[in-house]
């Protein structure tokens, strides 16, 4: 079917996705035109590559002119409401879970199948999400050290950026594979829960990552000697921990929804253990958390009594030990000691804990310092605790903990979520290129 133009020629209908293939931090446009005024239902598939199927719709209304642009054009009903073409990704809805949870974090291309049904016309398209760029190599790390390396296609030496999963554990492909696409030797560091290292966070030391932070700079001489650190949840608690305990090694830390304080192993303990007991040591001796002896701590909402089926909202447990000055100051990461730009994202309605307070105390503390250099607090009003990576399903608000298995709220919205990090993700980028200028 057709529709006939003012100046008589014809045009059929077509459904195009620009770019239909590019990384997965690019947005796309997507435009139909050709169409018949009136309803008209867009449908989205999408299986992950941990084998787990998402699912979207929405309906619009179509004018006289035949067009439906997703930017331009809000959804009537559906599973989102604002005009966003990317919403195809982040309003994406699980309807079966993983086959295989271990490819949670692999970097196979991900492939988002569309149907555009107006009236009588069906039109399909598709729309490829990629984490690695053509020529970025991919190796795995030896020399005791766990994770993966990715190295850009152009010619070296390039900047480095070691990057951290959290509390869940695992290597961190995803991210560091879209850093390398930007340019950047991106080192994907495991330190537990990824090959040769223990299964839980428990009495990790320091000294691995100082092991590895001395390998980027010998064996991979970064571009101006530049090795940045980031992570997200404890990540970014890790990040800050060792910009803060070798500043000589680390030009700058980008924390995604972090910590100002030295927690326990809280969830990713090991079994039976307490999760105010130590994550962290250094020269065999334990790095206290803000939970040790502290009279204000209270763990009810952490441990969640009484609260049957409902997500555990568990951010009130730190708000309450947060409470205690003792013991805030003893355990507080002496950020001012961080040599080098510092970047911080935080979402106000973080539910597993108050990463926007954290944050803003931390930013405090390094102008309370007269911090020579930079320091960027993307504050992401009503977002959770799931930022990172853009235009990616961002309804899974409620979770299983990776090694836990208890059901989390992370807090905000789809839509907060999503928006906040396809802001904090431009931010960071500027500010990463600034840094390593």
């Amino acid at each position: 079917m057709s529709r006939e133009l003012a100046s008589g020629a014809a045009t059929a209908p077509t459904l195009r996705v620009t770019p239909e293939d590019a990384l997965i931090d690019v947005p796309r446009t997507i435009v139909a035109r050709g169409l018949p005024a009136g309803p008209a239902r867009l449908e989205v598939r999408m299986r992950h590559p941990d084998g787990s199927q998402w699912q979207a719709a929405a309906e619009f209304e179509v004018g006289a002119d035949g067009v439906l642009d997703l930017d331009a054009q809000a959804p009537r009903a559906g599973d989102w409401t604002v005009p966003d073409a990317m919403a195809v990704a982040w309003a994406l809805r699980r309807v079966d879970a993983p086959t295989a949870p271990q490819h949670s974090d692999a970097t196979a291309a991900i492939t988002l199948a569309l149907a555009l049904h107006a009236g009588p016309i069906s039109l399909q398209a598709q729309l490829v999400q990629r984490f690695e760029a053509d020529g970025v190599t991919r190796i795995e790390l030896g020399d005791g050290l766990s994770g993966t390396r990715y190295v850009p296609a152009s010619p070296g030496p390039h900047p480095a950026v070691i990057v951290f999963n959290g509390s869940g554990g695992g290597v961190a492909r995803q991210r560091a594979a879209l850093y390398a696409a930007h340019g950047y030797e991106a080192i994907a560091l495991g330190y537990f829960k990824s090959p040769g290292r223990p299964d839980h966070i428990s009495d990790t030391p320091l000294e691995y990552f100082e092991t590895a932070l001395r390998w980027v700079h010998a064996r991979l001489k970064p571009a101006r000697g530049f090795v940045a650190l980031t992570g997200q949840s404890r990540g970014g608690e890790l990040s800050l921990l060792l910009g803060a305990r070798f500043p000589d090694l680390v030009s700058a830390v980008i924390a995604y929804v972090p910590s100002s304080v030295v927690h326990g192993t809280l969830r990713a303990g090991r079994p039976g253990q307490p999760p105010g007991e130590p994550a962290w040591t250094w020269r065999g001796e334990p790095l206290r958390s803000v939970w040790d002896g502290n009279p204000q701590a209270d763990w009810t909402a952490f441990e969640a009594r009484d609260a049957g089926s409902a997500p555990v909202r568990q951010a009130p447990a730190f708000v309450s030990a947060h409470r205690d000055a003792a013991s805030v100051a003893a355990a507080r990461i002496p950020v001012e000691r961080i040599a080098g730009p510092v970047m911080l994202v935080s979402g106000t309605d973080d539910g597993f804990w108050p990463s926007s307070a954290y944050a803003d105390e931390i930013a405090r503390t390094l102008y309370r310092h007269e911090h020579r250099w930079p320091v960027e607090h993307v504050r992401c009003e009503g977002a959770g605790h799931s930022l990172g990576v853009p235009h990616v399903p961002a309804t899974l608000i409620a979770k299983p903990h990776p090694v836990a298995g208890i059901v989390l709220d992370g807090g905000g919205t789809a839509l907060a979520n999503a928006q906040a990090s396809r802001a904090a993700w431009a931010a960071m980028l500027r500010f990463l290129r600034e840094a390593a200028a």
